[in-house]
């Protein structure tokens, strides 16, 4: 449940409610608006049933939320979650650009793609150190060595760096060298792996799962929130369906849908979603059109010689041209970039 304070509410008065939602052994989640205050009760709402808390000073009303997912959930906070990250964020009017390739193979392929994508307008180097593949045999990634290659990156251009984590070993390691850690499409459901996520109070990127649902896919953030880190960022990659003409299927409705039902900002991965170079382009604007917060891109030196996902990667000079096409995408839209 929600309890909506009346505009204006004494702090004594929230503390007091805040107070009798802990005596009964449950968690507040305070969210202070410009003119409302709401309390979120995570927890069994049974127990308030004979603590009148209806009746409390300046309690305007009582909200029930029938959804499962509560810290996600937009009732419990009406205001859009901006990630913050020294000079750069995530959500309110900036559209956010994460680029990079898919694994990381050396150094030097790392450190020109960085320089090539920030001269193109992106703030996030994304890159592969772990890499869950279908085949066991097919290239892995660099593991703790690929790490020092994004810190390198970040010290030398300023980028934000990031990176997927599939085990508790991952994050721990990841941890001392990124800004943002990723969960992948495949661990969306490795609910430890989320709490340990979590626990680690750095910005979490979670992507949806194969087959998830977007009920699914926002209890899966409630995991990580639920161990108090907020800073959770959603990445619609596309789904699996009957169509074999993309990899994956775009479910671009699911930016509007996000919108309504999360404050959590929503980014779009359409390198993954497509699985075919040409139509990043295209997906990538029609995200921006539908009130994506940012976009996740591959880009390689050289697409065709990429150990991993190089048929869905884009050149240095075709990253350049999309990003120049996006700009007027992105104001049309109300978004810096």
């Amino acid at each position: 449940m929600i309890i909506i304070m009346k505009p204006g509410a004494k702090p004594a008065s929230i503390q007091n409610v805040i107070k009798t939602i802990q005596d009964h052994g449950l968690r507040a989640h305070l969210s202070e608006g410009d003119q409302v205050t709401i309390i979120g009760v995570v927890g069994d709402k049974a127990r308030l049933a004979h603590s009148n808390i209806q009746l409390a000073p300046e309690v305007e009303k009582i909200v029930n939320v029938t959804e499962s997912y509560k810290l996600a959930n937009r009732k419990f906070h009406p205001d859009d979650t901006i990630i913050h990250l020294d000079h750069t964020q995530i959500g309110s009017g900036i559209l956010t650009v994460m680029a990079g390739p898919c694994a990381i193979e050396s150094e030097e392929q790392l450190l020109s793609t960085a320089r090539a994508v920030k001269k193109a307008g992106a703030t996030f180097l994304r890159g592969g150190a772990y890499k869950p593949r279908t085949s066991p045999y097919s290239f892995q990634g660099l593991e703790e060595e690929g790490l020092k290659y994004m810190k390198t990156a970040r010290e030398e251009t300023g980028l934000k760096v990031i990176c997927e984590v599939t085990s508790a070993r991952a994050i721990e390691t990841a941890a001392r060298y990124v800004d943002m850690l990723q969960i992948g499409a495949r661990n969306m459901q490795n609910f430890e792996l989320l709490k340990e996520a979590g626990k680690t109070g750095i910005p979490v990127l979670l992507k949806r799962g194969l087959a998830a649902t977007i009920d699914e896919w926002l209890n899966a953030a409630e995991y990580i929130m639920s161990e108090g880190n907020e800073n959770v960022v959603l990445c619609e990659r596309g789904i699996r369906t009957f169509e074999t003409s993309t990899r994956n299927t775009l479910d671009i409705s699911a930016v509007p849908v996000l919108k309504e039902r999360t404050h959590l900002p929503v980014i779009i991965d359409p390198s993954h979603a497509a699985g075919v170079r040409a139509y990043v382009a295209p997906l990538a604007k029609a995200a921006v059109a539908a009130g994506a917060d940012g976009l996740m891109i591959e880009v390689h030196p050289c697409p065709a010689c990429a150990l991993s996902d190089g048929p869905q990667s884009l050149t240095f000079e075709d990253f350049d041209h999309l990003c120049q096409e996006l700009r007027p995408y992105a104001a049309l839209a109300g978004r810096e970039f």
